[in-house]
């Protein structure tokens, strides 16, 4: 058993408007598939398809505001209200009393503790992981949970070796906007294929994205479109050899944002769950909100430890 956490960065359920909402417009046919046939969007409502099963999930978690990416991020991979507990809102850095939650205790390392294996399957680039080691930077709440744990994050030497992926799964990024122009190229569908082999060294895999909530902010709609009908290929890739016996992959999100492309700010809207393999039932039995993951990752690959 082993779980494939796939995290895209400012995603909610929103209108179906084809002007502001990429998601409403978009041909993502495998996307549709894993929602029963349905866009993911504010009508669509719990669904159970072949495969997936689609659980619209409450970012908000009982505080007032906007939800953002520090404390959101840290409440997916806590499995506590982070929000409630710092009394607000924060991002999209984890502020102080975020990060002292974040090393008190998170999912990677709970999983280290108990000797199994994880990691953030994405390389990062040379100059953000320099800023971050010399205190110019602060991590992420994601990235930082790794370094709790004393997991690394990757280097861009993983991508040319084929041990990791790049954000944008693709590694195009890496050549158009980071010059580096022998790093290898996947298609999307190849990177699906390259994100699930990677994820079977761990117990516990985690892919983060970070470009969909970049779009939101900036826009045009037209890459919010793009962006998913690659995720669309990627997904196609990823599914034609997960099998379904072997562990779980999930989707989801910290805050809703590309659902509405012109606003520049997040959403309250919920944001999409999406649960894929054999035991999915048993994973989202009770999930209405963030802080529901880990425990129900706990339950799975840490089943004798106290909850």
């Amino acid at each position: 058993m082993h779980i494939l956490l796939i995290f895209l960065d400012g995603i909610g359920l929103g209108d179906d408007d084809p002007a502001v909402n990429p998601f409403a417009v978009a041909n993502t046919p495998t996307l549709h598939a894993l929602a029963n046939g349905n866009r993911w969007l504010r009508d669509t409502q719990r669904q159970d398809s072949e495969r997936a099963l689609f659980v619209p999930t409450d970012p908000r978690l009982g505080v007032p505001g906007r939800p953002q990416s520090g404390t959101s991020q840290a409440a997916i991979l806590t499995g506590r209200n982070i929000p409630q507990i710092v009394g607000e809102h924060y991002g999209p850095k984890p502020n102080e009393s975020t990060r002292k939650l974040l090393a008190e205790g998170n999912f990677f390392k709970e999983l280290v503790a108990q000797g199994k294996s994880a990691a953030i399957i994405n390389a990062y680039p040379p100059h953000l992981l320099r800023e971050i080691k010399r205190g110019k930077r602060l991590p992420s709440s994601i990235q930082l949970a790794s370094l709790e744990a004393g997991i690394p994050l990757f280097t861009m030497d993983t991508l040319y070796s084929g041990d990791a992926l790049s954000e944008d799964w693709t590694g195009q990024g890496w050549r158009s906007h980071l010059g580096f122009d022998d790093i290898p190229v996947y298609t999307p569908f190849e990177a699906g294929v390259r994100m699930v082999e990677l994820s079977r060294r761990y117990d516990f895999a985690f892919f983060s994205h970070w470009m969909t909530d970049t779009i939101g902010h900036r826009g045009p709609l037209e890459d919010g479109i793009a962006s998913l009908e690659l995720f669309d290929s990627v997904m196609a890739g990823a599914l034609s050899v997960w099998d379904d016996a072997e562990g779980l992959m999930l989707i989801t999100s910290d805050h809703g944002n590309m659902e509405e492309i012109g606003s520049r700010k997040h959403t309250e809207n919920d944001v999409p769950t999406l649960i894929i393999g054999e035991k999915r039932h048993e994973f989202a039995d009770g999930l209405v909100d963030l802080t529901g993951l880990v425990p129900r990752m706990r339950k799975f690959l840490l089943p004798d430890a106290s909850v």
